[in-house]
């Protein structure tokens, strides 16, 4: 999370300046300081952390009031208690100063009342002061706060919710900020809340259909492995031990046991390996870009999953269409939303410079950039040659909603079936194994 950093420093004429800048870290905030320092020739002096602080105050009455109040020093929140006309408070820092992320639940529901509300017309300042009363997540609370007391200074409205991308997200950050020089917020509010809504659909369905049954399938490949090397080998080789001759099936798991005890370090490398450089790969500019791409090239689920990207993408594209100042600023941010890191490199390094530099319409260059499927297209390519692309944009998003869903769904319960299926075979073997120890029947002596 970002953090605020107060900087003090003496210009070259002696003139005392400060300022304010955000950074994860102080670190980060030193590198932002000496670059403004060294641009404005300014002598840093001090670079001083917004810290948390926990006041206590007794009331004439009797009664105790406790509160906590973010500022660079302890005198700052003295002297506004002051102000209040508490001059007894007793304030300590707070020890745990960690600002977390708030769950995506609650940002959404913020969004969805700000709409609720502003179709109620009641005034935007309003809204976030009772939201902010109301919110339980403490970073949420502090982040509406600030971002009240910012516009009311006059601050515009995209400066001011970019600066708290970390706690909306980069893409709800953007759409928030163009809401307040919209013309009708609580549309742009409406669309945002569709938006994050997908967004958390299309995240579900990921996890639903390949990280649950392969965690399931994993799980289950554990599990025998422990049998077949642990506890089936204890109870079979009693048999070995006293000469009794075992089954087929039972020698062969015996044998099978002994190569997995033998060799399990290097059979597991063999997968934990490739697996540990694919996971830091990903994590790469051009890893991500693969591996998007490689998804939405997987049998059965992949086409579903492109599907849902282009929806994202029209989705975006059909809110901000008519409030961004021009076509590019669009396709950039409907690129940056998607989910994709494929049809976004395609849109952003194929299409727009082709758009910028060869002066080529909207639906060729998409067309070029090879990120979008031919039905898209030739829908985009009707919008455009009647006019109302806008349209066009927000039937393609209808559409492929409905379809992804629907599909999504029949195609999970499928896999999940085929999951139990494989489970099922597995456990089937492992009780035959199993039976067929327990039907072993020494000889008896002297026969």
């Amino acid at each position: 999370m970002l953090r605020e950093y107060r900087y003090q420093g003496v210009t070259l004429g002696g003139k005392g300046v400060q300022g304010i800048v955000l950074a994860h870290n102080k670190g980060k905030a030193k590198k932002i300081v000496e670059s403004i320092a060294q641009k404005n020739k300014i002598r840093i002096n001090s670079i001083i952390p917004k810290k948390l602080f926990l006041y206590h105050v007794k009331l004439p009455n009797g009664k105790k009031i406790k509160g906590r109040q973010s500022a660079y020093a302890k005198g700052e929140v003295a002297r506004a208690l002051a102000t209040m006309g508490f001059r007894n408070a007793k304030i300590e820092q707070a020890i745990i100063d960690i600002k977390l992320k708030p769950p995506y639940s609650s940002i959404l529901m913020f969004v969805n009342l700000s709409s609720f509300l502003l179709k109620e017309k009641m005034s935007y300042d309003k809204i976030l002061r009772m939201l902010a009363d109301e919110e339980p997540n403490l970073t949420l609370k502090e982040t509406l706060k600030k971002i009240e007391s910012e516009l009311k200074k006059g601050k515009e409205g995209t400066e001011v919710f970019n600066r708290y991308q970390d706690v909306f997200g980069r893409f709800p950050a953007y759409m928030l900020g163009l809401a307040t020089k919209s013309g009708n917020m609580a549309e742009v509010y409406d669309a945002t809340a569709k938006f994050m809504e997908r967004e958390a659909e299309y995240k579900k369905s990921l996890r639903q259909a390949l990280m649950q049954p392969a965690v399931m399938v994993v799980a289950m490949i554990a599990a025998v492995l422990y049998y077949v090397i642990k506890i089936f080998p204890d109870t079979a080789r009693m048999f070995v031990k006293f000469g009794i001759d075992v089954p087929p099936m039972t020698a062969a798991t015996l044998e099978l046991s002994d190569f997995f005890a033998a060799s399990w370090w290097w059979i597991a490398l063999m997968f934990l390996i490739p697996a540990f450089i694919i996971f830091l790969w990903w994590r790469t500019p051009k890893g991500e870009v693969w591996r998007d791409k490689f998804l939405i090239q997987l049998p059965v689920i992949g086409h579903l999953l492109h599907k849902s990207s282009i929806e994202i993408f029209f989705r975006v594209f059909s809110a901000i269409y008519a409030g961004a100042d021009n076509n590019i600023e669009t396709l950039t941010a409907s690129a940056e939303a998607c989910r994709n890191k494929y049809i976004e490199k395609g849109v952003k390094e194929i299409a727009i410079p082709l758009m910028l530099k060869d002066g080529m319409s909207l639906v060729p260059a998409l067309a070029k950039a090879d990120v979008f499927n031919q039905s898209t297209l030739s829908r985009l390519k009707t919008g455009t040659e009647s006019g109302n692309i806008l349209q066009s944009a927000q039937q393609i998003s209808t559409f492929y909603e409905k379809e992804t869903t629907y599909k999504m769904e029949n195609i999970i319960q499928s896999i999940q079936t085929f999951v139990g299926i494989f489970i099922a075979i597995i456990i089937t073997l492992l009780t035959i194994v199993s039976s067929e120890v327990a039907m072993i029947s020494p000889s008896t002596p002297g026969t």
